[in-house]
């Protein structure tokens, strides 16, 4: 394997807490397949089959249709300005607290 022998082999490796990561992550709208790949080592297939293991169907055609042929789910389709994998107000922030 390559530089990802740290990472699974299977989904059946992989931990609830990992198996909710990588959903929120397949979700995102700014995080690439290519993310999960690197830090998970499942390629775009697989996490698809993990998406329909994992979600109700109807979830899973609604994510299906949200992610297909969406330029910033795949590197190699991204405008060079998308740097980041997240919406700057995508996450609270604490505003001086």
């Amino acid at each position: 394997m390559s530089s990802l022998d740290h990472s699974p082999s299977t989904t059946a490796e992989l931990s609830s807490a990992d198996v909710s990561r990588i959903i929120e992550m397949a979700w995102e709208d700014r995080t690439p397949f290519e993310a999960i790949l690197r830090t998970y080592g499942l390629a775009e297939p697989a996490v698809i089959r993990l998406m329909r293991a994992n979600l109700k169907s109807g979830s899973f055609r609604l994510w299906r249709a949200r992610v297909t042929g969406r330029a910033t789910k795949h590197s190699a389709l991204r405008s060079p300005d998308v740097d980041r994998a997240y919406c700057p107000t995508q996450y609270k922030q604490s505003h001086g607290r």
